[in-house]
Formats: C-alpha cells, sequence, structure tokens
C-alpha cells in the first residue's frame, strides 16, 4: 500500500470521526438543535465525567419525587444530539418513567471536538453505571450500534452493562456500508479506503465485515424493538429487516413517511405511532397500536 493510500486513508478516519463535518448535518442544524434544548428547559442537567471527557446529561421524571422503579437512557448519535430525542423521553416521561438523556461525546454540548463509535459505547456504559441503574435504552442510528456494544461487551468494552430492553430507531446492520458510502462521497480509492477502515478496526479490535447490528443484538441476549420507516435515504429498510428477522426477540415497528430526520424523531413517540419498548408497552395507556399488540 503507497504512502498516499495510508496520508488519504488516515484524513478520512479523521473526518469520519468528526461529527461536525458530517454530510448528514444540515445547514441549519445548530439553530434546531437549540430550538429542540427548549424542550429540555425543566430536565436538571448533568456535567458526567467519562473517559471521552464531560458529557452533558439531562434527567426527566413526573415528578420531583419519583419511585425508582423503572429507569430509561437514550442515546443519539449522528447528526443529532439529546434534545432531538425529547419528544421519545416525555412519552415514557408521562407514563412514570424517569429518563436520562445525553449528548455523546462532540456530539451537542458534550466535550470533544472528535469522537468514535467506540469512544461512544463506553460513554453509554458510563453513563449508565453513573446515573443509573438503567433499564431501557433507546439508541437512533449509530447511537444504537453504541448502545449495542454497551450492553454485549466484549473487546474493547471492559464489561457490559445490563440492559432489559433496547429500542433502535433507524440504525444500521452493517458497519461496512456506513463506511463503504462514506468513502465513496470521498473519492477514496480501494487502497485508502482499506487503510482507512484498518484504523477503525484496530480501535474495534474486530474487522468492519463482522461488526454488525445482528451479531451485537444477539451477544447482549435480550429484547429489542427495531424502529424503521420504508423512505428513510440514508439507512434502506432492509437493514432494519436483517436485525429484526435475525434475533428472535427481535420486533419490527414500521414509521412510514418519516425518513431519518430531527422531525421524524418527534413524530415517531406520538400517540399511535410507536410504544417505545416490548415490555415498556404493559405499562402504557394502551392507546397506541403497538401497545395494543403485545
Amino acid at each position: 500500500m503507497s504512502r498516499d493510500s495510508e496520508h488519504w486513508g488516515e484524513l478520512a478516519f479523521q473526518q469520519f470521526c468528526t461529527p461536525r463535518l458530517s454530510s448528514y448535518r444540515s445547514p441549519d442544524h445548530q439553530l434546531l438543535a437549540e430550538r429542540a434544548r427548549f424542550h429540555l428547559r425543566n430536565a436538571a442537567s448533568n456535567r458526567v465525567a467519562t473517559s471521552a471527557g464531560e458529557i452533558q446529561a439531562y434527567i426527566s421524571s413526573r415528578t420531583k419525587r419519583w419511585r425508582p422503579v423503572r429507569r430509561c437512557s437514550w442515546s443519539t448519535a449522528g447528526p443529532g444530539e439529546a434534545s432531538f430525542m425529547s419528544a421519545f423521553a416525555e412519552h415514557v416521561r408521562k407514563r412514570g418513567l424517569r429518563v436520562v438523556l445525553f449528548d455523546l461525546p462532540a456530539h451537542g454540548q458534550s466535550a470533544g471536538e472528535s469522537t468514535s463509535l467506540i469512544a461512544c459505547a463506553h460513554v453509554v456504559r458510563e453513563i449508565a453505571e453513573a446515573l443509573g441503574p438503567i433499564d431501557y435504552v433507546v439508541g437512533h442510528s449509530l447511537g444504537g450500534l453504541a448502545a449495542l456494544l454497551a450492553g454485549g461487551g466484549g473487546a474493547p468494552m471492559p464489561r457490559a452493562y445490563p440492559f432489559k430492553d433496547y429500542v433502535l430507531v433507524a440504525v444500521p446492520n452493517r458497519f461496512s456500508q456506513v463506511t463503504r458510502k462514506f468513502g465513496d462521497e470521498l473519492g477514496l480509492s480501494a487502497a485508502a479506503q482499506r487503510a482507512y477502515e484498518r484504523r477503525l478496526e484496530r480501535i474495534a479490535h474486530r474487522r468492519i465485515a463482522h461488526f454488525t447490528g445482528v451479531r451485537l443484538l444477539q451477544a447482549t441476549g435480550r429484547p429489542a424493538l427495531v424502529v424503521h420507516a420504508r423512505d428513510d435515504a440514508n439507512v434502506g429498510f432492509a437493514e432494519a429487516v436483517e436485525i429484526a428477522t435475525s434475533c428472535r426477540a427481535a420486533q419490527l415497528h414500521l414509521c412510514n413517511g418519516l425518513g431519518q430526520s430531527q422531525d421524524s424523531l418527534r413524530s415517531a413517540s406520538r400517540p399511535g405511532r410507536v410504544c417505545i419498548s416490548p415490555s415498556l408497552a404493559r405499562r402504557c395507556n394502551r392507546s397506541c397500536k403497538v401497545c395494543r399488540s403485545v
């Protein structure tokens, strides 16, 4: 492999790990984020020290004197942050659960300029250990893979966190497709693409081809609700089908017409659209379609 290939592979790796450079981030991202944070105005703000620096977290519950029976944790990645998950959080908060939301490293108001999927997985576990115990975890996009890795354990994770249930919103199955699409956008040569992916493999302690949502979910041994839209232009619907059909405890729920925009995250949690998780459905008011089916 030439030095030029190694050089371009390294540059691609650095850009891939810098969220503010993401092609999925809209020009008005900052404005949307500031508006979305308005919905967290009544949540308790927490700065949590982690291996990736200080993480911005928010804790919300129905009353100030909450009863710690069930707790929820939520993670986001890609162009989003915790505030874009506030609609999901409000849905379960009103049903009596304590909710923890947080910005992953280099996202939102958390520390850092760059991060990786592995660093995000460490932070998911560390937040759960610091602010838990946590029963349910919701992950959007690559945040879902981070949550699964945190719950399934295995190298390079020091230990697994015992989440009871997962909700995977627009989560890709094959990480290799994510890296391939990114390389195509940059116009990387085959050699540069391999150099870039090798950098990711070193920190992940596994081959890119083996990094799939199916394998990660199977490693947790826990149930999951897979939420996806057929019109998602970023993550193909077929990937959600692969995850749901390959794991006996997984259930697929369609949110057609929503895509992967921030508006879809707000809309998906409206009554009649989607319940948060299979077991959590039993605590709902039975008003949504998924609740009535479980």
